[in-house]
């Protein structure tokens, strides 16, 4: 089979069955060496995945309204407020290395 020309998908297409080329498409897009005996399963499974995709088309989406995800995302923020700091020595008592009032770091850039 040639790969010269990429495959072209379409949602038109989705209720056709997906044919032994378009696997070996997509194993080539994928870098693998498929079996004769897994082309044959995973050409079942991609159909299997295509036809849940047409039977998701058919749900009436027209008065839902677009989500970034399939749940409601809260972030709940409280509000700034100033408190006092540890002090230095117990915010450094457990600093492998320290200079002065500051944590001492290996260099990392040089």
């Amino acid at each position: 089979m040639s790969h010269d020309r990429p495959f072209r998908f379409s949602f038109e297409s989705l209720s056709m069955k997906i044919t032994s080329d378009q696997v070996d498409y997509v194993a080539h897009l994928g870098r693998l060496a498929l079996e004769p005996e897994e082309k044959i399963k995973y050409q079942g499974q991609l159909d299997d995945i295509l036809k849940y995709m047409d039977m998701l088309a058919e749900v009436p989406t027209d008065d839902v309204e677009p989500m970034a995800g399939p749940v409601q995302m809260y972030t709940p923020l409280r509000e700034d407020e100033v408190n006092t700091s540890l002090p230095i020595e117990e915010a450094l008592s457990n600093a492998p290395a320290r200079t002065g009032t500051s944590f001492r770091v290996p260099k990392v850039i040089e």
